[in-house]
């Protein structure tokens, strides 16, 4: 066997399965869009052509914003499998394996995994669109038509997925596998330029969104743009300045699980690896904030349409219902972004899980009940979790109201914050959800492995 073939270097495929998982959702997620596109550019130029063209547009958009969180969660996941396989790359170095070899053989794991779903992930969204299309023909709702029913740009969106996991494979494997030895640092190597980097870009941002809301005022077209070159540039001093904010807010949440053994020994290990915290949070951040800015800021522009001078009754009614409808929409084409970042902080703490098995089999040889053990987990998992919900909810709340007031403050009496309440509870239960999927199972594992058997882990 080549001493970097694929099984070596992460072992079986399924240590991937997060990878293949996600290039599933996010192909069949494209593929949808681009069928639905298609559909509505078919119907002609007279019957909804410019329909199509804009809804091409909005997909491009919203596929864009969904590979860029596959690629966080891609990249975050490969340096969780390299971290948990630190002995078997060392040896493979000492037997000659360069760097370059480690990170070869990895892409090519990752190229095949990648492929096959997202040749499944388009293959599913074909079918989905297809059969949504005839049912909408046999009620009459479309119009029986020559319809593609494998639009061309559906090879465009398979190349994408699998570069964009290949790219974050490459950027999530440059750090792990240095030239001369496997990385085992588990800290955050710290920059002060780099910090005061994050910090400026953070400031910088806020500014944009504090002129946003005043060009909103003047009922300037140039308050949206504002409004979301603002939110941009917080998000990337956010995820530049990850590895010191996230496990600081991990901490403080840690603190507010209880002074229980489980509880004290979940808070350290929450952050006792700040890059482990990091990875494990910020996708999931990501996904929660870009699902709240939607509802809140369409929320916020509902709730404005009270304030609305010269609209009768039916017009305010009309205006909210067609706002529903768009808020609907808008938040069901990005909530993908959230379910691939669940995915992968699933991924991610099952394997750190596993990883741990030693640490497990010690604290269960001092007296810990598996009870104590999941419990342990638990709580881990909800301070993970729970600090990039309610780090997404805050910043989607601001961003959705500082984007609604760029567009209608002007004919808006006040600052209008949105708070959707059905939408804000779905995320919290998801939260639970999550919670239980990334802490059950893997502790549940861990404690079926008697306490000497899992102390000769290595």
């Amino acid at each position: 066997m080549n001493a970097t073939s694929s099984r070596l270097t992460v072992g079986s495929l399924r240590e991937l399965s997060a990878v293949g998982v996600v290039c599933v959702l996010s192909s069949m997620y494209a593929t949808s869009l681009i069928a639905a596109s298609s559909i509505l550019t078919s119907l002609g130029d007279d019957a909804g052509g410019s329909v199509g063209l804009l809804m091409g547009v909005v997909s491009g958009v919203f596929i864009l914003l969904a590979l860029f969180v596959a690629a966080v969660v891609i990249s975050n996941g490969i340096d969780t499998v390299i971290a948990g396989r630190l002995r078997e790359l060392d040896l493979l170095r000492l037997v000659g394996a360069s760097a370059e070899q480690l990170r070869a053989s990895l892409v090519n794991a990752v190229v095949k995994t990648a492929m096959v779903g997202a040749v499944t992930g388009a293959a599913l969204g074909i079918g989905g669109a297809w059969i949504v299309r005839e049912v909408l023909v046999h009620r009459g709702t479309l119009p029986s038509g020559d319809y593609t029913t494998v639009p061309p740009l559906v090879i465009l969106a398979i190349g994408a997925v699998v570069g964009t996991a290949v790219g974050a494979t490459v950027v999530g494997s440059r750090s792990a596998l240095s030239k001369s030895t496997v990385v085992r640092s588990s800290r955050v190597v710290r920059s002060r330029g780099r910090d005061l980097l994050a910090g400026a870009t953070i400031i910088g941002g806020a500014l944009l969104l504090l002129v946003a809301c005043h060009l909103g005022e003047q009922a300037s077209s140039a308050g949206f743009f504002a409004a979301f070159f603002g939110a941009a540039t917080v998000g990337v001093g956010i995820m530049g300045g990850a590895g010191r904010i996230v496990p600081g807010l991990v901490a403080i949440a840690g603190r507010l699980a209880g002074s229980t053994p489980s509880a004290m020994i979940a808070r350290k290990n929450a952050v006792s690896d700040p890059r482990r915290t990091t990875r494990s949070t910020i996708g999931l951040l990501i996904g929660v904030t870009l699902v709240t800015t939607i509802a809140c800021g369409m929320r916020a522009l509902t709730d404005s349409v009270h304030s609305w001078a010269g609209m009768s009754a039916d017009d305010v009614r009309e205006a909210e219902q067609i706002l529903s409808v768009m808020s609907a929409v808008l938040v069901a084409m990005i909530a993908i972004s959230a379910v691939i970042a669940a995915v992968g902080f699933v991924s991610t703490m099952s394997l750190t899980v596993i990883g741990r098995t030693r640490e497990i089999g010690m604290l269960r040889a001092m007296g810990f009940t598996g009870r104590q053990i999941r419990a342990m987990i638990t709580i881990e998992s909800l301070a993970l979790s729970g600090t990039a919900v309610v780090a997404g909810i805050f910043l989607g709340t601001v961003f959705g109201a500082v984007g609604a007031q760029s567009l209608v403050g002007a004919v808006t009496s006040g600052f209008q914050v949105g708070l959707p309440v059905p939408a804000l509870a779905t995320i919290v239960a998801g939260t639970v959800v999550l919670v239980l999927a990334a802490s059950l199972p893997p502790s549940r594992r861990a404690v079926a492995i008697a306490p000497v058997d899992a102390l000769a882990v290595a």
